[in-house]
């Protein structure tokens, strides 16, 4: 049997993929490594398919200097700028969202973190939509601590996302206003007050192969659920404006190792799909089982319908 096949067949008996294995295995053939991710992916995650749609709650100001981001205060980018959104609003996307078949909304927000008040309001917003549909509600509201994470799951909460971005290694050349340890701290608050987390990291913004793989293995020890693949859409204002985009082949090669790191988890395409011509079908071939659909945060996405249609050709059932 090939490299991949035994690694394949080591990871259907309970195997954990090792850093060393890992790094052989994203030089492997790409078809060859794709199908064996896309084997994985069948064998513990079935046709099940978890699609979200998100919403800017916040945007613009933010007192972080992350530098791939476009609404942080400290770069110019002329996004549109704004204090959290009302209730009505966020609740009426949401419904409309729900209608659409659409199984999980994510209330994002840009800053370090919501204020308590800002949480209450958000707890109420969350309670609402919970009344009134059948909508799952993730937050990321940044850096809070246990006791907000209990309010927001009281209030129907039930998954949190916070992304790593990148390596513990990396981290300081993307981010020097909050750290690794931050993020990993709010990951735990977040499990400790019984919410799965969603979390994952920005790929094109200068790592290493190496930090791509230390990534996932991170948050595999972080025993996180949900794992967003962004691809840096480089964005004219912020410090990586003129980073060159990822390619097809670099976002499979990246889901597929990554599939055999985190054999269970949703690993999900998010920021930066817009950039590939296919739309992330090849990915979605190659391990990756989850996608946010619609505009992102400060970039348009695809429509729900769209991907809707485009998954139910690949044979797969949405589901929370």
């Amino acid at each position: 049997m090939s490299y991949i096949e035994t690694l394949r067949d080591k990871v259907f008996g309970g195997w954990k993929t090792t850093k060393d294995e890992a790094l052989r295995l994203y030089n492997e053939p790409l078809e060859e490594l794709c199908a064996g991710a896309d084997e994985v992916r069948s064998h513990f995650c079935a046709d099940r398919f978890d699609l979200c749609t998100i919403i800017n709650g916040k945007s613009g100001r933010c007192s972080e200097n992350c530098k791939f981001c476009a609404q942080s205060g400290h770069h110019h980018t002329n996004i549109a700028e704004y204090s959290l959104l009302s209730a009505d609003e966020i609740v009426a996307k949401a419904k409309e969202d729900g209608a659409r078949g659409v199984v999980r909304y994510g209330i994002v927000t840009a800053g370090r973190r919501l204020s308590d008040e800002e949480v209450d309001a958000m707890c109420e917003a969350v309670r609402w939509i919970r009344r009134e549909s059948n909508i799952a509600v993730c937050v990321s509201f940044g850096l809070l601590d246990e006791a907000q994470y209990r309010r927001l799951k009281e209030a129907g909460v039930t998954r949190v996302h916070n992304n790593l971005e990148t390596s513990r290694r990396y981290f300081p050349h993307v981010c020097t206003t909050h750290t690794f340890d931050d993020k990993v701290n709010a990951i735990r608050a977040a499990q400790a007050a019984g919410l799965p987390v969603c979390s994952g990291g920005i790929m094109g913004i200068g790592e290493t192969v190496e930090d791509r793989i230390d990534m996932a293995l991170e948050l595999r020890e972080l025993d996180v659920v949900s794992v967003p693949v962004n691809m840096l859409n480089p964005i004219p204002g912020t410090p990586l404006a003129n980073n060159k985009c990822l390619t097809e082949e670099d976002m499979r090669r990246i889901v597929a190792v990554y599939r055999f790191i985190l054999p269970k988890a949703s690993i999900r395409l998010a920021g930066g799909r817009g950039l590939l011509e296919d739309k992330g079908r090849s990915c979605f071939l190659s391990g990756a089982n989850a996608v946010n659909s619609g505009n992102m945060l400060t970039t348009a996405g695809f429509s729900v319908e769209t991907d809707m249609e485009l998954l139910a050709e690949l044979g797969y059932k949405v589901s929370a």
